[in-house]
């Protein structure tokens, strides 16, 4: 297996501007988390099914210690995270390059009788002044962005001296990655990093192993980072539109769940990142 070599983005600054229309088109084609949904706005089945995948989610957001913080979401997909948010009592703010996904958002919102400040932007040109926020969370969504280390850097110019970043990138090497490898990889020459770029949701997906994150998040102080191996690592999660065919059921019944419980804990997909602006 292929799990080294040069990152398939590691010169970031020579992505083509073709790479984020398409990263766009394809969450306005499916916003995160569709398949979970029960209804077009049975947002309460996709909160449920979201937070059954990553329980970690709540206690790494840190959402019940944010009354009165202004919190700033990057990449709000159909605004489960976002609506925490605003229930803890935060001032929060939410940007999605998707519009899709933010009508979704929006409509949440409203739903659940919460005003939302949402608006379509660029993770890696944030339209606000530095040093705005307290809190900047972006919980899997700047490996999406071409230049992801631009992104992070957008996330410290805004926060506060003193704010916290909480940044979920995926990891690598990863279950999820060896899964893709076996299937468009392994007799094609392709790296399993490469395998994730080209499969894994929108087109040039990148991961990072630590030591590759922590080189991003220079600038930060106190940066903390924890590999989580979840249910949402192929264990009990839905296949998307894609794995759909009669072949994937079937390789989907038989998946050696338990032996992947006893022996995947450090090929976690999910790197959470958390780290401090300088005061």
């Amino acid at each position: 297996m292929l799990v080294s070599g040069k990152h398939p983005a590691m010169n970031e600054s020579s992505a083509v501007p073709e790479q984020k229309n398409e990263v766009r088109a394809f969450w306005d084609s499916a916003p995160c988390g569709t398949r979970y949904l029960e209804g077009r706005e049975d947002f309460e089945a996709h909160a449920r099914s979201r937070y059954a995948l990553e329980p970690h989610i709540a206690d790494f957001a840190g959402f019940q210690s944010a009354r009165g913080l202004r919190v700033l979401e990057i990449g709000i997909g159909m605004g489960a995270d976002y609506l925490e948010w605003l229930k803890a009592g935060a001032q929060a703010t939410g940007i999605d390059l998707s519009a899709q996904s933010l009508e979704r958002a929006r409509r949440r919102c409203e739903i659940a009788g919460y005003h939302s400040d949402l608006r379509v932007a660029d993770a890696e040109d944030l339209p606000f002044a530095g040093d705005t926020f307290d809190v900047v969370y972006s919980y899997g969504v700047m490996h999406h962005s071409p230049d992801t280390q631009k992104c992070v850097h957008e996330a410290w110019r805004v926060l506060k001296p003193g704010g916290q970043a909480r940044i979920m990138l995926y990891h690598h090497p990863s279950l999820t990655g060896a899964m893709l490898w076996l299937r468009y990889g392994m007799f094609r020459g392709k790296s399993l990093r490469k395998c994730v770029y080209d499969h894994l949701e929108s087109p040039g997906t990148k991961t990072y192993s630590r030591a590759e994150a922590l080189s991003l998040m220079r600038g930060f102080r106190d940066v903390q980072m924890r590999l989580v191996f979840s249910p949402g690592d192929l264990l009990l999660h839905q296949p998307s539109a894609r794995f759909q065919s009669a072949p994937y059921r079937i390789a989907w019944k038989i998946h050696p769940r338990r032996l992947i419980r006893k022996f995947g804990q450090n090929l976690g997909l999910f790197l959470l990142i958390t780290a401090t602006k300088n005061a």
